[in-house]
């Protein structure tokens, strides 16, 4: 085997006998063995050294990005660690992220390739940071700070140096979502027990200690987006307003002058976002109308309410409210120019004060390389100086930043005064954005890289939790039945190095097939003088009784899904109704019903529940007359129910019709007639008198 490293494309791969990476070489670089197991198309025959072409570089190289980031991956079935691999994508940047005990050594080179982190590029000195900008020399890098991200979590970049720190060229000096000292950390490290609890880890479910809730070790925020429409209609424009029709002042109180949420407010389900007032249509008034219109003229009867409320399930804090707003020339008012004007202002101040740091950057500059010269020049220009001079090279430098900021306040100062670009018949558009915290709660999904997935069934208070002969509880507790049907051992041998690794204070790296043995862990296990089988005594919380049996106990990767119940749940009492059907909307979306389909049907037909399917099938559903009926009776606490025809029956015949079939609706058994019996004996009298 040679140094030489050569790249291969798919098509050509298959047709070459490649030998494994960590096949053994003697000091010469020969293989020991006269024959070794290769890669050759889909198959891995044995074959004589003398036939091999090449040799793998690094095991790694066999599996993706996110494979190669789950430990013992060679340990796990391949189902398992086909679900290992996706469900990382899946994963929730927590508020605080940790790294993982047990790691592949891909934590930094993902981290680093993501793009979530801010890399220097250039080696110099740190001599501005905060929250959104940190300078080194010349070049200011801009953080980002509680965006959203497509998924509505939280996108935050967080310094990782200091003011006089030395920074070299590819050094991380801001962190991003899911990283941690420039290392990937998707999730937190837990102390696990593997062993049922009273049912509650029953089919993977996840039992989790109060105190990870409590300490919000899984907390994570996400960012939801909200956005209303002012649209030009036939009747006149719709406006953003604070003055918005029977809304009392206390519902009003976080709205600013221009109608729209405050930056910071605390908002829950229901609290109006933006006021907006669309007009309405000329119709035969009320006596309340009328009332109203006589008190507050005109205005309050042309208008109706249209403002954007928090929808249910919702609640957080506006991180930020954005207004777009097209500017067509000659129709500002007043009110619009002064904005415009203030507007300007900033920009022209923001410019103002970036140019003064740069100039003052730049005297600096000057005076160092210019050194006892400085005092001969008073305003300097570049053709003064030497081609080949430093102070030129300065000069010149600076002088293009700050050109290049002038423009970029000339361009920003004409978007302002141009205003927005937005669709034909749309004034304007606003946007608000609210963040929410969301601690680990019972429903939401989590998993370890191994594709041991679970939902968390219940928070026990953390002195219920089973614990260790010195007192100390443990986090979570999964169920020992989830790994031998599965097939994915990696997790409990991540268990027990995690468990050596925490106790001696050092992350272990334990490359994708070349990973620690079973030797090297127990050898760790001694050292830091722990079970060496990885299994201890641990006491039930309740009784204080040690088990029956010694139970497996170690540090554990875990990860919060982004499948939150938060998220999920959803009830509805009425709603909205489908026009054509009148049966609910679906899906949470709509804030529609549960569907009772086909097979519902069947298990209430089987249960014989007659009565239940017949609310179900009509005033539950399409029943129009009935939904009212119904309501009515409950309102009035009558016990009777009289379902009407469905609608969607009704819709049937309609299709018939249309299909040229006579479909008419007939009873089965009419009513009866109590005039029919005197009919008949008329009809029978004036037969005999016909014959008579």
């Amino acid at each position: 085997m040679t140094r030489k490293v050569e790249y291969l494309m798919a098509d050509l791969d298959q047709t070459k006998y490649i030998a494994q990476a960590n096949a053994h070489l003697d000091k010469e670089g020969n293989f020991i063995e006269k024959e070794i197991i290769c890669r050759y198309k889909t198959d891995f025959p044995k074959i004589r050294v003398e036939k091999i072409d090449y040799m793998d570089v690094s095991p790694k190289q066999l599996v993706s990005v996110a494979a190669a980031l789950i430990p013992f991956l060679e340990h796990d079935d391949a189902n398992r660690a086909l679900m290992g691999s996706n469900m990382q994508r899946q994963s929730v940047p927590l508020m605080v992220t940790e790294v993982p005990f047990v790691g592949t050594g891909m934590e930094e080179k993902v981290a680093r390739d993501s793009g979530v982190m801010v890399i220097a590029k250039k080696a110099g000195r740190v001599t501005k940071v905060d929250a959104h900008e940190v300078v080194i020399g010349d070049d200011v890098y801009q953080l980002k700070n509680y965006m959203r991200s497509n998924a509505n979590t939280c996108v935050h970049q967080a310094p990782l140096v200091q003011v006089g720190d030395h920074i070299e060229a590819g050094q991380t000096i801001a962190d991003g979502m899911g990283t941690r000292n420039g290392r990937l950390a998707l999730g937190r490290n837990v102390l696990v027990a593997f062993m049922p609890w009273r049912g509650y880890n029953f089919e993977d479910a996840i039992l989790i200690n109060q105190r990870v809730v409590r300490e919000d070790r899984f907390s994570s925020i996400h960012v939801e987006k909200f956005e209303v429409e002012c649209r030009e209609t036939r009747l006149g424009n719709e406006e953003v307003t604070r003055d918005i029709p029977n809304v009392g002042e206390e519902a009003l109180k976080d709205l600013t002058e221009e109608g729209v949420i405050r930056v910071g407010a605390e908002v829950k389900a229901g609290d109006i976002l933006v006021g907006k007032v669309t007009p309405k249509s000329e119709k035969e008034l009320s006596p309340e109308e009328r009332l109203l219109r006589a008190i507050f003229g005109e205005k309050a009867a042309d208008i109706r309410d249209t403002s954007l409320t928090l929808p249910p399930g919702i609640e957080g804090v506006v991180v930020n409210a954005e207004i777009f707003q097209r500017n067509e020339r000659g129709r500002k008012s007043k009110e619009d120019k002064g904005k415009e004007q203030e507007a300007i202002k900033k920009i022209k101040a923001y410019y103002k004060q970036e140019i003064e740091f740069i100039e003052d950057e730049k005297e600096r500059r000057l005076k160092k390389a210019l050194g006892s010269d400085a005092k001969k020049f008073g305003r300097l220009d570049a053709d003064e100086l030497p081609d080949d001079s430093e102070a030129r090279e300065v000069l010149e430098f600076y002088n293009d930043k700050i050109a290049e900021l002038v423009q970029e306040e000339e361009q920003e100062i004409e978007r302002v005064k141009r205003g927005d670009e937005l669709p034909a018949g749309v004034l304007k558009r606003v946007v608000v954005y609210v963040a929410t915290k969301r601690k680990l709660s019972e429903g939401d999904k989590m998993a370890g890289r191994h594709g041991n997935k679970g939902i968390v069934s219940r928070i026990l208070p953390e002195e219920d939790m089973p614990f260790l002969s010195d007192g100390t509880a443990v986090d979570i507790v999964l169920n020992p039945l989830g790994v031998p049907s599965r097939m994915n051992v990696g997790q409990l041998l991540e268990t027990h190095l995690g468990w050596a690794a925490q106790a001696l204070g050092f992350y272990a790296e334990t490359p994708v097939f070349n990973g620690a043995t079973e030797k090297e862990i127990r050898d760790l296990l001694r050292e830091a003088k722990l079970p060496e089988e990885g299994k201890t005594v641990v006491r039930d919380g309740f009784s204080g009784d040690s088990f029956d049996q010694k139970v497996t106990v170690g540090y554990i990767y875990m990860m919060k899904l982004n499948h939150l119940v938060d998220e999920k749940i959803h009830a509805r009492s009425i709603g909205p109704y489908s026009l054509v059907t009148q049966q609910p909307l679906g899906g949470k979306a709509h804030f529609g019903g549960q569907r009772f389909g086909e097979m519902e049907v069947w298990a209430l037909e089987a249960y014989g529940a007659a009565y239940t399917l017949q609310e179900m099938l009509t005033v539950k559903s399409d029943d129009v007359a009935g939904r009212s009926r119904i309501y009515e009776a409950i309102v009035k606490g009558e016990q009777k129910l009289s379902p009407g025809t469905p609608e969607s029956f009704n819709v049937l015949v309609k299709e018939l019709q249309g299909l040229c079939l006579d479909i008419k609706l007939e009873r089965a058994n009419p009513e009866p007639n109590p005039n029919k019996d005197k009919d008949i004996f008329k009809e029978k009298k004036g037969k005999d008198d016909q014959s008579s």
